[in-house]
């Protein structure tokens, strides 16, 4: 912000000054105001114990996905931001109204409307989310106190009925999303693929959903009203419907801000009124709601706007020197919003795709007709359901055509750069230098551009004729041996859909001989569907260990009774066929005897000690996979095992192994499958000192991100997702 500060200084004079200096005071000031309201309320006497609620609704209660907490899954839950009217515990009764998170499991939170209230029994915390008072996680029944009225009944019947009329697939998935905002239709593959494509914009309500409707609205009413301002009263109430049916969230109420930009700059003509109706806009959302001067979608929608208003009429007339001037129009909207909000996007995730400006190109002229019809679709949806469902139909092939791009263009290799401040600063300085570099030049543009697919398409992982990957999927286990011809045998999936079918996308994988399942722990096969999403699967082997029960039944549901599902013990053995040359695989634990180890501290050791151990042999390479076993089950295969090429060392690298076992093995790589951060601090020091004084290179997919091995006679090339292209370790 002094940056900012100075460049107005040099640029416009003292006036600018005052007027930031102004603008400053007032957002701090309210921030502080209301943090200070929200951390002095009454709430903060019942932390960490339990109390009844009166709550009131303000948003959709939102089922969230099940997450993956070590070894176990936690179930669904709904969640939804809420006014907390009253609370009752061992410190009294009280009234007040502070915003709060609602967590429950109850399947009746679901039939919830906003603006209905009830009460209910749970526990109360701090929550890291700082617009809220405190997190409310409901224990007991959910008695409800008042009806919705009818006007939220009518706005819930056509939610509901767009999404049941919407049909099947990615297509149908896509349109309440675009339209209302309701993404509760799409999987996380997609939504991974739309966010990797760069058209993640789409998939919820934002400021173009609001710029699209109010400009149809305000072409409607020149039929009827001749004098423009009263059309943009009109088309004002229009929009204050709009905000209603997809639901006055704080997201939404920045996109109408932002939209009532564009709308307002179309009214009158001028861009140069525009410029201060942003700011007027963005007063108004930060007066309103502090905190979305924290949000990153605040900052992107700002930009986005910004590049709309300023940046993409230059580029037209840029690119209609040697292009038709429509092309032109379609290219520069995308393209000045991906420049505007780079900074920002590459600070988020730590990388931007070069196929974003291309992919929203390909997709800009089927947006307006989705939102358009999809709009009209769901307003007679309760009503005449028929011409609703004849109109989506249509309406269907053009969701599709976007989610066939997202797909095509989520393939591409990434720029990776840096998250944080440096990737947001090298980002920033990128794109001053193309605005003073530039200066009418199209060639200049168009080396930077290949530049950058060149630099990316190098750059690519896993590279060219990789043999052993290990996947980044977080705190959880995923490795991908290669057979050559898109096929691969792939043991364990980790704990996420998305991350392991991204995974095995750039890998370019497609179809699956054997899938190994070393036991059945939700850090190490919860990713499943992620696996079968688009590709064939053929026998799968598990162990012997069923436990836990609820997730072994959960995953044979997933795979479907198609499946060829073998439960391995010591002994089975196969051999398959690769590019180079055959493969031998062998379990050498668990066996069929009981056993009845020692327990260790932490979760599971039961379950742990019962993963399935493979022993596998190819011309160049050797490998040991062990999932999580332990030094009792370890101590048991001891004899079975030699010096190996590459061993994905067992449990993390927690502290549990056996010492013998691991100095038996000797391995030239190891490699740690562990996620950034974990509290179960993995990998453990002392396991990474055993595996050094072996010397054995190490390898974590917390430091060094997805990981792949070229072997050549046993000897190695590994090359890293977070790494760069030259940056290729030579090992043996």
């Amino acid at each position: 912000m002094a940056l900012l500060l100075a460049l107005f200084a040099l640029g416009k004079g003292k006036s600018v000054i005052v007027v930031v200096a102004c603008a400053l005071l007032l957002g701090a000031g309210m921030m502080s105001l209301r943090q200070m309201s929200v951390q002095n309320s009454v709430l903060q006497k019942f932390m960490g114990g339990t109390a009844t609620l009166n709550v009131q609704v303000s948003t959709d209660p939102v089922l969230t996905k099940p997450k993956v907490f070590g070894s176990t899954l936690a179930p669904a839950s709904y969640s939804f931001l809420a006014s907390a009217q009253s609370v009752r515990g061992d410190s009294g009764e009280f009234t007040l109204r502070i915003p709060i998170r609602v967590i429950s499991q109850k399947r009746a939170v679901s039939l919830l409307l906003p603006g209905q209230t009830f009460t209910a029994k749970g526990a109360l915390s701090r929550s890291k989310e700082a617009r809220v008072g405190a997190l409310f996680i409901i224990h007991g029944d959910v008695k409800v106190l008042t009806p919705p009225s009818r006007w939220a009944r009518s706005l819930g019947a056509i939610r509901t009925h767009l999404r049941q009329l919407s049909g099947k697939g990615e297509g149908g998935a896509l349109i309440p999303g675009m339209v209302l905002g309701d993404t509760s239709l799409q999987s996380s593959q997609f939504r991974d693929a739309m966010r990797r494509s760069g058209l993640t914009h789409l998939t919820a309500v934002s400021g173009a959903n609001f710029a699209i409707i109010s400009l149809f609205a305000l072409w409607c009413m020149q039929w009827f009203f001749r004098k423009i301002r009263i059309r943009v009263i009109f088309t004002a109430v229009a929009l204050s419907g709009f905000i209603a049916l997809v639901r006055p969230s704080p997201s939404v109420l920045r996109a109408a801000a932002m939209a009532s930009v564009v709308l307002f700059a179309r009214a009158v003509g001028q861009r140069s009124d525009a410029l201060p109706a942003l700011g007027f806009a963005i007063a108004i959302v930060v007066i309103g709601d502090p905190w979305q001067a924290r949000d990153p979608g605040f900052a992107l929608s700002v930009l986005a706007t910004a590049g709309l208003l300023l940046l993409a009429p230059r580029i037209v007339l840029w690119l209609s020197k040697f292009m038709p001037v429509k092309v032109a129009g379609a290219v520069s909207p995308p393209f000045a919003a991906v420049v505007m909000c780079a900074p920002i996007l590459v600070a988020l995730s730590g990388y931007i795709g070069p196929m974003t400006v291309i992919a929203n190109v390909l997709v800009a002229p089927v947006v307006a007709p989705i939102t358009v019809f999809g709009f009209i679709a769901a307003l007679i949806s309760p009503f005449v359901p028929q011409i609703s469902s004849f109109i989506l139909f249509f309406v269907r092939f053009l969701a599709s055509w976007i989610a066939s791009v997202a797909q095509w263009a989520s393939a591409f290799p990434v720029l990776q750069i840096t998250t944080g401040v440096i990737g947001f600063c090298f980002t920033l300085g990128a794109v001053i230098a193309i605005f003073f570099l530039v200066k009418g030049r199209k060639s200049f543009l168009i080396a930077l551009f290949l530049l950058v697919i060149t630099l990316t398409w190098i750059g690519r992982w896993p590279g060219n004729d990789w043999q052993v990957a290990n996947c980044n999927v977080g705190q959880g286990d995923s490795m991908v041996i290669n057979l050559g011809e898109s096929g691969a045998i792939v043991i364990d999936a980790g704990p996420d859909s998305s991350l392991v079918d991204r995974c095995l996308s750039q890998l370019g994988i497609k179809h699956i001989p054997l899938l190994i399942l070393t036991h059945f722990h939700a850090d190490h096969v919860e990713g499943v569907a992620g696996i079968i999403h688009r590709r064939d699967v053929g026998q799968v082997w598990v162990s012997n260990n069923a436990e836990p029960v609820f997730e072994s039944t959960h995953i044979r549901q997933v795979l479907g009774i198609r499946a060829h599902i073998v439960i391995a013990d010591r002994g089975l053995s196969t051999t398959m066929k690769s590019n180079r040359g055959n493969i031998s695989l062998k379990i050498l634990w668990p066996d069929s005897a009981e056993h009845s180890f020692d327990l260790l501290p932490g979760d599971g050791s039961a379950i742990n000690n019962s993963s399935l151990a493979l022993l596998l042999n190819a011309p160049d390479f050797s490998l040991f996979v062990a999932g999580d076993l332990e030094p009792p089950a370890q101590q048991q295969i001891i004899d079975s095992v030699g010096k190996v090429d590459i061993y994905k060392v067992s449990h993390h690298g927690s502290k549990y192994q056996d010492v013998g076992f691991t100095e038996r093995l000797a391995p030239t790589l190891s490699i740690i499958s562990v996620g950034a951060g974990n509290s179960y601090g993995h990998p453990a020091p002392q396991t990474l000192a055993l595996l050094a004084r072996l010397r054995s290179t190490i390898y974590r997919t917390d430091i060094s991100g997805a990981i792949a091995v070229t072997a050549h006679e046993h000897h190695f090339k590994v090359r890293t997702s977070t790494g760069a292209w030259w940056q290729k370790v030579r090992l043996g």
